[in-house]
């Protein structure tokens, strides 16, 4: 079985390369423990991180406060993407291995809903309303359609390898990772339909949205540059280059500056963000991270940010006002996807275990309830 770290293109050919490779065992039962620099949480900050451990067949719980993890979820093989809703109460993952895409419920940790996608799903989000759900397929060149229960309303045909995707604010339109067509692909999300394809230059692995829905910012693995798309023209605005190749992009709650994780490769991992003015896109600084930075979530403070390193298994607590790594917490193997819940996480056993639907149950949007143990 194939594990996904990150798809990145071997220079001057088209084709992906995979970067990792082979079965990882699944993670240990047992909370992990997280080491410290300084007080890992603000007066005031709480919450849950739920990070995506792809190589680890596992969802971990973080304790935003705290730093470590409360709870490990098992029984989700391959989950390359995690996304928590706006109220923090399910939070949805997609299973590469099952080309499923499930939900748990946050308190109980219980597999809520489970519906089938498309060969090689990637990346889910939710519209900033919650009616809908999206997932994008890279080896079906699709991206499935959702309702709000996980109800199948759709495939929209786009094409190359669509990986990471995000919506707008504003709700009214889904920008899509294109990693294979190397372009920006923008869905409009009130018909569902593909409106058009900006060329980056090489291949995207995943984007974000200006609070005012106008700009697009993507990350693009070779060369390793970060470019900005206006929305409303479809051309690309500016462009800025970084240290090595960069995975998933997040921009501050204000939407002034922008987070972009640098992977890099196996054989050469990034070992830093790149921090980005949007304005000028102009790199103004690094910031730490563990080997291989992937995923990155920023609270809705703008204080805080988690970074998921695949080559070393952390996660790494950043404090943006000082641009330091407060905290690195141990999580199972090759964490990529992150997302973050203003709401605590609940108490419960160390390691929850979650057992799928067959593909025929999942299909229909409803899953068989999983279990602690």
């Amino acid at each position: 079985m194939r594990v996904r770290v990150m798809r990145t293109a071997v220079a001057g050919v088209a084709t992906m390369a995979v970067l990792t490779g082979g079965c990882a065992s699944a993670d240990s039962p047992t909370a992990s423990p997280s080491s410290r620099t300084s007080d890992p949480s603000p007066a005031g900050l709480a919450g849950v991180v739920w990070v995506a451990n792809e190589g680890g067949h596992s969802l971990s719980v973080i304790d935003a406060a705290a730093s470590t993890v409360v709870t490990t979820v098992v029984g989700i093989e391959a989950p390359h993407n995690v996304q928590i809703d706006r109220d923090g109460n399910r939070v949805y993952a997609v299973s590469g291995h099952a080309s499923t895409v499930v939900v748990l419920d946050t308190a109980t940790y219980r597999l809520a809903d489970a519906a089938a996608t498309g060969a090689g799903p990637s990346h889910v989000v939710l519209t900033p309303d919650g009616q809908k759900t999206y997932v994008t397929n890279y080896d079906a060149g699709t991206v499935s359609v959702y309702r709000a229960d996980l109800t199948p309303a759709g495939t929209i045909a786009v094409g190359g390898g669509p990986h990471g995707l995000r919506s707008s604010p504003d709700g009214t339109t889904l920008v899509v990772a294109n990693l294979k067509a190397r372009t920006v692909d923008v869905i409009d999300a009130r018909t569902d339909t593909k409106i058009a394809a900006v060329p980056v230059g090489g291949p995207v692995v995943q984007v974000a949205v200006s609070p005012d829905s106008r700009y697009a910012y993507a990350s693009v693995a070779q060369p390793p540059n970060v470019v900005k798309v206006d929305l409303h023209a479809r051309t690309i605005a500016g462009r800025v280059e970084v240290p090595a190749a960069p995975a998933q992009v997040y921009l501050t709650p204000d939407g002034s500056s922008l987070l972009s994780a640098d992977q890099g490769s196996a054989d050469k991992p990034g070992t830093a963000l790149s921090v980005i003015d949007t304005a000028t896109m102009t790199a103004t600084g690094g910031i730490a991270t563990g080997s291989g930075p992937h995923g990155v979530v920023v609270d809705p403070t703008g204080r805080r940010a988690w970074v998921t390193n695949v080559y070393d298994s952390t996660v790494s607590v950043i404090d943006l006002p000082t641009r330091a790594t407060v905290a690195t917490v141990k999580v199972g193997k090759q964490p990529n996807g992150i997302s973050y819940a203003p709401r605590p996480p609940t108490s419960a056993a160390a390691r929850v275990s979650v057992v799928l639907p067959t593909p025929s149950a999942a299909s229909s949007g409803h899953g068989d309830h999983g279990g602690h143990g």
